[in-house]
């Protein structure tokens, strides 16, 4: 081999690109190593058949057709395009993993192929005992932000999150239900909402498929930066057996692969997920047996919206991501900040209603009906600090043994963030229904990590603030993994600054 050895990463998800992309950008050579999975013909026949008539002209059929796959799904399954090929089957991840939702992935893009695009940064008072500060990550969210859409605009939000200016964004239409919720707002210290700043390009067609795969892809996926670096030149992407472990050899990183195939680079960076990265730790670290996660505890509150809104919620145009944000600040309930996602309908609401209660009241359907039109859902996360941890194994075959420990005042918690932010919901036309708060199952967010948290001196069962594990010099654990906690607020943007802060800097 001629030239300077590359740098290895694994994993193409947002932390993968992320750091690929800083790399790139230092004149480093890069080897980006995936599981290669990607949406099958069939799916992407009928999304292009889609794509090329305008929704309008869509037939209850093609809707009907393009949302069974999600509502097909068992279990913690999530289905985007009609398939669930982006998320690996709990068996073949863990060998145990009784109450845990949480799931990993080998699709090119990782988890970003079906999430909800929900973007903010962290607020440096959830960052308190870091090793880094919100300073730190703040060049990186904006250089973040030159590959990642977003729509959102400049509102009550923006005095929590500076480091996020929406300054000259454009937003998605709200729907009625959101402007009429944000029209009767007033901030405070302690609570403040605005539009939902989300991953999303322009020319939204507000089709309302956003939980089912957008017929466009117009939600951001972290694919779409593994093909423009590639048709930018300089990355080398092998899709295909997954990563098995890592040595370091001298002055290199070598990766071995599942197929028996060894990769040897300047270095590794580590951006296999949580849950992949943690089982090539698992293989990797001397005398590592377990890793500890934390989880980002997460509940659903229904309200029944009560105020007139200016139109039908399920009309064209619409979309079905998250349309608010909301953050509580209250140190009766949290140190630290409660963060919610409100939901407008969607058409899981009236499936669930008729599911959970249409059988015990015949001929009811017009009731549901009518009350999942009034529905909004917040989707309220709390600190780690509040919430479960999962001890990490190996199991004798080599998949992950999943142990999840409760955390006893979790619900406690869970209510009190829920009665808190209800009572200030209810004055923005919002009746909370608290009675029916459903606490989600463990990893059930998929806002997790910490297994290998960063440390001003690492020791074991920690990294440093490149993300090295104590004792290793070329090997860089990128992804959610390394975050000191799991703050309330989303997760996505602040992994990617992290892991583009990494890749920006050179060790050498």
């Amino acid at each position: 081999m001629t030239g300077p050895l590359p740098d290895v990463v694994i994993g193409s998800g947002p932390a993968g690109v992320s750091v690929a992309t800083a790399l790139l950008a230092r004149g480093r050579p890069v080897v980006m190593l995936d599981g290669g999975r990607d949406l099958p013909a069939e799916a992407e026949a009928q999304r292009s058949a889609l794509a090329a008539t305008p929704p309008e002209g869509w037939s209850k059929a093609q809707r009907n057709a393009w949302q069974a796959g999600q509502f097909d799904a068992a279990g913690a399954e999530v289905r985007r395009f009609g398939t669930g090929y982006a998320m690996e089957p709990a068996e073949a991840t863990f060998a145990e993993a009784d109450g845990l939702a949480l799931r990993a992935s080998l699709a090119v893009g990782g988890l970003s192929n079906f999430w909800g695009s929900a973007m903010l940064p962290y607020r440096q008072e959830d960052m308190t005992g870091w090793p880094i500060s919100a300073a730190d990550l703040a060049p990186h969210y904006a250089a973040v932000m030159d590959f990642v859409p977003m729509a959102g605009v400049e509102d009550a939000l923006a005095p929590l999150f500076p480091a996020l200016p929406m300054a000259g964004r454009s937003p998605i239409l709200p729907g009625p239900q959101a402007r009429a919720v944000l029209a009767r707002h007033r901030p405070s210290a302690r609570f403040r909402m605005g539009l939902a700043r989300q991953a999303v390009a322009s020319g939204c067609k507000g089709c309302g498929m956003c939980l089912h795969g957008c017929p466009w892809r117009l939600i951001w996926s972290a694919r779409d930066q593994v093909a423009r670096l590639r048709q930018q030149g300089g990355l080398d992407h092998r899709p295909g057996a997954p990563v098995v472990s890592i040595v370091e050899s001298g002055s290199d990183a070598v990766v071995y692969r599942a197929d028996g195939t060894a990769i040897r680079g300047a270095r590794a960076y580590l951006a296999a997920g949580v849950l992949g990265s943690a089982a090539i730790l698992l293989r990797s670290l001397p005398g590592m047996r377990e890793l500890t996660m934390a989880d980002s505890a997460q509940g659903f509150l229904p309200t029944i919206q009560t105020v007139r809104t200016d139109g039908a919620p399920d009309r064209v145009p619409f979309h079905t991501l998250p349309q608010i944000f909301a953050e509580l600040s209250d140190p009766a309930v949290s140190p630290h900040t409660v963060h919610a996602q409100l939901y407008g309908w969607n058409e899981y609401y009236e499936r669930d209603l008729r599911a959970n209660h249409g059988r015990k009241i015949p001929f009811s359907g017009p009731i549901w009906r009518a009350l999942s039109r009034r529905l909004v859902v917040a989707q309220i996360f709390l600190h780690s600090a509040h919430s479960a941890q999962v001890r990490l194994g190996l199991a004798e075959d080599g998949r992950l043994q999943a142990d999840v420990r409760p955390n006893p005042q979790t619900l406690d918690h869970l209510k009190a963030a829920a009665a808190a932010m209800g009572r200030q919901l209810r004055l923005s036309g919002l009746q909370p229904l608290t009675f029916a708060l459903r606490p989600g199952a463990v990893g059930s967010g998929f806002h997790a990590g910490s297994t290998l948290p960063m440390a001003v001196a690492a020791g074991a069962g920690q990294s440093d603030v490149l993300g090295r594990p104590a004792g290793w010099q070329r090997l860089h654990v990128v992804d959610s993994s390394i975050l000191p906690a799991i703050p309330a607020t989303t997760i996505t943007l602040a992994v990617m600054a992290n892991a583009h802060r990494i890749g920006a800097y050179n060790p050498s």
